[in-house]
């Protein structure tokens, strides 16, 4: 994280450089700031992007700035200018950039389950990333779809049907309405 974080004046690292990464306000709550993480990570994911260095770069950097920003501890030491290298090497957080191998220490896997039993790295589960995170929306635009696709239906069946009850009726209103204004009106 700390190499994409701007020296400043006023303390060691850009007080708003993680805010604009995520473009949100620095009043902004967590949830507000959770909210434009999911939205840039979904835009910039590298499943949805495959191929793309920039996207996949940008990816790591909107992922690495919620590190910060979704901690509220990490996040008050960030506001405060307070935040260190050392803060970003605390327990669970990795550095951005890996030190080169060394040949002594043996490398290990990362933990978790194997992705098809091809080694030992794990493959990303986007569909589950996305409904876990968009899943609410998307059940409301399939009930919309399925809305829209019983009227488009039920339209069609009374085309089909040669049924203009509606427009009869409201024919017929209109002249009823109209024959009462004229005997009225004649009668003044």
């Amino acid at each position: 994280i700390s190499c994409h974080l701007k020296q400043s004046s006023d303390g060691p690292y850009s007080r708003t450089a993680l805010y604009d990464l995520l473009g949100v306000p620095s009043t902004a709550t967590q949830a507000q700031i959770k909210a434009a993480y999911y939205r840039q990570s979904f835009l910039y994911h590298p499943d949805r992007n495959s191929g793309s260095a920039e996207a996949a770069e940008r990816f790591t950097r909107i992922s690495q700035a919620y590190v910060v920003l979704g901690s509220t501890t990490l996040r008050r030491k960030y506001d405060r200018g307070l935040l260190s290298d050392e803060d970003l090497r605390g327990p669970g957080i990795r550095p951005s950039k890996t030190p080169a191998a060394d040949p002594e220490k043996p490398r290990t896997p990362p933990p978790g389950p194997r992705a098809h039993g091809r080694g030992p790295r794990t493959m990303f589960d986007f569909d589950a990333f996305y409904q876990a995170h968009y899943g609410e929306q998307l059940e409301r635009e399939r009930r919309l779809r399925a809305r829209r696709e019983a009227f488009r239906k039920m339209q069609e069946d009374r085309a089909k049907k040669g049924l203009r009850w509606d427009e009869t009726r409201d024919l017929a209103f209109v002249l009823v309405l109209l024959t009462v204004f004229l005997i009225v009106s004649s009668r003044i």
